[in-house]
């Protein structure tokens, strides 16, 4: 029997169950191909999220079902509604919390591009509705439940426009191409502090039946982003360009994760802000340095930056995957 669940092992599954497993708890964690960190008290088992039947028998006795998958970024709409079912009943037959790695998608565009835990779930858009519907449906079944959400990750194993778009541009010497405004503020949430809140939230009574936001640090534009990681690790200074924003707009038409960058682009051509400062009063969370998160960066990616890099054509929609 493990005191807690995890279903995900990408880089925020992986990091709450080593926060676990070096507190001393054991944890069972559930992917399709039974990956997962290599610890003691941690369990992989190889399960289908979406087989609401297995998913109870695995999580029989534990405390707490963390909420840690990913779906592909295409397919939300199909692919999370039956995985976000047979969690809520994995939590409800188990009488465990419902820990949830939630994201701002379903805020939607905001005035001034500012959010807090009190924005009205308002989006309109394919993915964001998918979001509203997941913590709604959670809410409604009586679990007990809480969903932490983040903006853009960054830190090692990070899936985000920083590591798909900067990240090869440096280790090849050559431009970066952006699908977004490079000077415009943005709130980047480092996956260590997203595991630390999920943690937090999922023993603290207080916190169960509503969302709060992961304490991240002050928003700073993707090229202060890519100016202090080439500072940091002694890369050289990354070129940026803005792709045109027509560009993945004609682009989808034809090809899918064109299309869905597309409904999410607002992200990145204006003010995108985080507001965590209530739940930093809350539970006295506070935002690790983002020095920290791109020196993991740095150290996971290891680039081997090109003397004489030429500036390369501007990268083909299903050569840049999404914020998360």
């Amino acid at each position: 029997m493990s005191s807690h669940v995890v279903v995900g092992a990408g880089p925020v599954g992986s990091a709450v169950a080593r926060l676990l497993a070096e507190a001393g708890e054991t944890v069972r964690v559930v992917t399709r191909s039974g990956s997962g960190p290599d610890h003691p008290l941690i369990e992989r088992i190889a399960a289908d999220a979406r087989d609401a039947r297995r998913l109870s028998e695995l999580t029989r006795g534990a405390a707490v079902l963390y909420n840690c998958a990913n779906m592909a970024y295409t397919k939300w709409p199909e692919l999370w509604p039956p995985v976000s079912a047979a969690l809520i009943r994995a939590a409800k037959e188990n009488d465990a919390v419902l820990a949830i790695t939630g994201n701002l998608y379903g805020y939607g565009p905001q005035p001034g591009g500012r959010m807090t835990e009190r924005t009205p779930l308002a989006a309109t858009g394919r993915k964001g509705r998918v979001r509203i519907a997941m913590w709604e449906d959670a809410l409604a079944s009586g679990i007990r439940t809480v969903e932490a959400r983040g903006s853009d990750y960054v830190g090692a194993g990070a899936d985000s426009i920083f590591s798909a778009v900067l990240i090869p541009a440096i280790a090849k010497g050559r431009t970066a191409w952006l699908p977004g405004d490079p000077d415009a503020p943005h709130t980047w949430t480092y996956v260590g502090d997203m595991a630390r809140t999920l943690v937090t939230l999922a023993r603290e009574e207080r916190a169960w039946g509503r969302a709060w936001h992961v304490p991240s640090q002050p928003a700073v534009s993707v090229r202060e982003l890519a100016a202090r990681y080439a500072e940091l690790t002694g890369s050289p200074a990354v070129r940026l360009r803005r792709l045109p924003r027509w560009v993945m707009r004609t682009a989808g038409l034809a090809v899918p994760m064109a299309r869905e960058l597309a409904e999410m682009d607002y992200q990145f051509y204006g003010p995108f802000l985080l507001d965590s400062q209530e739940t930093e009063s809350a539970f006295g969370l506070t935002p690790t340095s983002l020095d920290v998160a791109l020196l993991e960066v740095g150290q996971s990616s290891r680039p081997t930056p090109s003397r004489r890099g030429s500036p390369a054509a501007p990268p083909t929609p299903t050569a840049v995957t999404p914020p998360k």
